[in-house]
């Protein structure tokens, strides 16, 4: 994102995080989704949906975090090292640079 203290600072608290309340709203969707799904309420999603949050949107961050929830439980069931930070550092600059899709792929 080329701002890590902003990162930081929505690391530490969303809620109190110089960003938008747009984005608050999603992280409190997000919050609920991570550690109370089954407690997931209608009104949790037309919440999202008034700070301005599609329902594609809220699907994609639903999946998301189901995901990741999925890839932490295989990796610490299987003994996956964790990498340095030096290393997720340089993943997230190649992310924001360049996305998931590889540069080499055939016919590009």
């Amino acid at each position: 994102m080329g701002d890590r203290p902003l990162v930081d600072a929505v690391l530490r608290d969303y809620r109190t995080a110089p960003i938008g309340d747009r984005e608050k709203a999603l992280f409190a969707f997000i919050e609920k989704v991570n550690g109370e799904s089954s407690r997931l309420r209608k009104e949790d999603v037309e919440e999202a949906k008034a700070s301005g949050w599609t329902e594609e949107a809220l699907y994609d961050a639903i999946t998301v975090c189901a995901l990741f929830n999925f890839y932490n439980k295989w990796i610490d069931a299987t003994g996956v090292a964790d990498m340095a930070a030096d290393a997720y550092a340089a993943s997230g600059e190649r992310l924001a640079a360049f996305g998931y899709v590889p540069r080499d792929l055939p016919g590009k």
